[in-house]
């Protein structure tokens, strides 16, 4: 009788193990993407802001993801450092930084983005949140060194934390007339979503290894 209760007992648990287990594994991992005008959907519908259409694109292939627009029209990665606190709430698994462009656009000395940055990961990863880097590339009026220094900072910061890298958060985009409003800087509905298609694979593996080290 004794065996036959204990045996249930342990049956029991096993069950509620694997319950919490798919519980964990289904919940959704909540994401900031904490960027600029160019994740905050300058000019666009707030439906066809990037951090949204993301969000709808990695639902379609079933992960679940409570997505928070951190973007800041003008921001710079200083800014981004500044205001970081209150931008990404508590619990939060996983953050996509897009930050550089306003820096570079304003000829910003790479040494104090890089440090900017550098502040931005060293305090989310003290809060135990994972993050991917968004790179971004200096405009070429500036000339080809500042466009050297600037343009390494993000791999070499990627190596430095041992974070994720997507090389340029553009790709595809960038200087695309017709993929780009009148400005020619933002992107176009239509350029946001080829901007998610391209970032898809970085993104799932991403928070494949935030849901893995979750579980």
């Amino acid at each position: 009788m004794h065996i036959l209760v204990l045996l249930m007992g342990l049956m029991t648990a096993g069950q509620a193990v694997a319950q919490t287990q798919v519980a964990t594994m289904t919940k959704p991992i909540k994401m900031v993407v904490l960027g600029d005008s160019l994740s905050a959907g300058y000019g666009l519908p707030a439906a066809a802001a990037f951090p949204v259409r993301l969000q709808k694109a990695l639902e379609a292939k079933g992960i679940k993801v409570d997505m928070v627009n951190a973007g800041v029209s003008g921001d710079t990665s200083s800014g981004g450092r500044e205001r970081l606190d209150w931008s990404v709430p508590d619990g939060t698994d996983a953050v996509i930084v897009e930050l550089g462009a306003n820096d570079a656009l304003r000829g910003t000395d790479p040494a104090v983005t890089k440090a900017a940055l550098s502040d931005i990961i060293t305090k989310l990863q003290a809060r135990k949140i994972a993050v991917l880097l968004c790179g971004m590339v200096a405009p070429p009026n500036y000339g080809s060194d500042y466009a050297a220094k600037f343009n390494a900072i993000y791999p070499d910061l990627a190596k430095q934390f041992s974070v994720p890298l997507y090389p340029f958060f553009l790709d595809g985009v960038a200087a695309e007339s017709k993929l780009n409003q009148a400005d020619g800087m933002h992107p176009t509905a239509e350029g946001v979503d080829i901007v998610v298609k391209n970032i898809l694979p970085t993104v799932e593996a991403f928070l494949g290894a935030v849901s893995g080290q979750r579980s």
